[in-house]
């Protein structure tokens, strides 16, 4: 019997010594990621005097480029022991991250070296990501992917909550590099986590080929195609975070520009209602074990589509303020719901041989696809304004359901092999 229930739990199986250290590691990540977030455009600006154009560089190129050396190791990552890999990103985030305190405490740091190491952190992550996934299905039989997804969703939004204001506490005493030590710091408790988690990992079959053909690069995204129910959520994914995010920008434009709201205002109307997101992750496996995997899939994704475009109604004071947290409370709620549904579907839906080149190719997707939308919506900012872009945003947002998986798609030939768990 799996449930180890004890009096006053919430119930749910366990999953194990080795899982618990990984989701250990994915929660110490996190929160250093949260507690250095926006330290880069700080020391930017403050330490380098950069301007406008060299601050959005550090974003919208740093994750572009990152993307771009990530995609030959998606096919890399698929022929080789995941569990290496992890800590080896690990490795590499926290040195690449190091060299920013480094390099500030001898007077010697540079605006290319700032976007160097986004670039290097955006491709590590990217990887790490990707490997992770296809960990995670060797590690836990199938009817466990949904919970361990959901401990993960709430992990995150756990983060999301409570890592911003920590960090902006550690701002405002030692400054943006020390937080930058603090993320460095993690992901070097992250890898000693992940190593601490011992186990065998059978290694993966060796590909015919000795060296990686340039076609080996396209396979990620011919399987998805290919995929009668994992094409539409590809392209739905793609299309609903890249809207999203791409008019993050214009709203803080509006809020802290036009309308005037303070920063710890800016803050609060995303810190609160993150804590909708901690509830739906909680709720997504009681509603797929009632309402079905892909009732709740669909349902969920539409309703998160109904909310941005409320944003295009943002008006000044207290008013203003409550409908960002009202609409950003019903998105993230939805999304809580929808994450860790959409993740294990995405996982059931794949090969046990291909897990890696698929993940690598949605993220690189993803993450591309944001950073052209936002650039577009930088310029559509510009030229209708924000709150017209915002709208604009909000619109296409409402047609992204029509590109979610319309039937229970039939089960994988592949069997997934069975997982050795301790």
């Amino acid at each position: 019997m799996r449930s180890g229930r004890r009096p006053g739990q919430v119930p749910g199986p366990r999953l194990g010594r080795r899982f618990g250290w990984l989701w250990a590691a994915y929660g110490t990540s996190a929160l250093g990621t949260w507690l250095a977030f926006g330290a880069f455009p700080l020391i930017a600006i403050r330490v380098l005097d950069a301007g406008p154009a060299e601050v959005a560089a550090l974003s919208s190129v740093g994750a572009a480029v990152g993307a771009a050396v990530a995609v030959p190791l998606g096919p890399w990552v698929e022929f080789r022991r995941k569990r290496p890999v992890l800590i080896g990103m690990d490795l590499a985030r926290c040195a690449a991250l190091l060299t920013v305190p480094v390099a500030f405490a001898f007077g010697a740091l540079t605006f290319p070296q700032l976007l160097l190491v986004s670039v290097v952190v955006a491709a590590a992550d990217i990887t790490f990501r990707t490997a992770s996934g296809a960990y995670l299905k060797t590690l836990l039989p199938g009817e466990d992917l949904l919970v361990a997804n959901a401990r993960f969703e709430s992990t995150a939004w756990t983060t999301t909550i409570v890592g911003p204001p920590l960090g902006g506490a550690a701002i405002g005493f030692l400054g943006p590099v020390a937080t930058v030590l603090a993320d460095a710091v993690s992901y070097l408790l992250s890898a000693l986590g992940i190593r601490a988690m011992g186990g065998h990992e059978p290694r993966p079959e060796r590909r015919q080929a000795a060296r990686m053909r340039a076609g080996d690069l396209l396979d990620g995204w011919r399987y998805i195609l290919a995929d009668a129910a994992l094409r539409p959520l590809f392209f739905n994914t793609a299309l609903f975070n890249g809207l999203v995010m791409a008019a993050e920008p214009l709203l803080a434009v509006l809020m802290l520009g036009r309308f005037g709201f303070a920063p710890w205002q800016y803050g609060l109307a995303f810190a609160v209602p993150s804590l909708a997101g901690l509830a739906g992750s909680r709720l997504a496996r009681p509603l797929v074990a009632r309402f079905g995997q892909h009732r709740v899939l669909v349902v969920s994704g539409a309703l998160r589509a109904l909310w941005p475009v409320g944003l295009a109604f943002l008006g000044p004071g207290t008013g203003g303020l409550l409908l960002v947290m009202g609409v950003e409370l019903g998105l993230i709620f939805c999304c809580g719901v929808f994450n860790p549904v959409y993740a294990t579907y995405r996982l059931e839906r794949t090969a046990p041989g291909r897990v890696a080149r698929t993940l690598s190719a949605w993220t690189v997707t993803v993450r591309s696809s944001t950073a052209l939308l936002t650039a577009v919506w930088g310029v559509l900012g510009g030229l209708l304004g924000p709150r017209t872009a915002i709208g604009l945003a909000g619109v296409l947002v409402l047609t992204t359901p029509l590109l979610l998986p319309r039937r229970t798609a039939a089960p994988l030939c592949e069997p997934d092999p069975a997982p050795s768990r301790t």
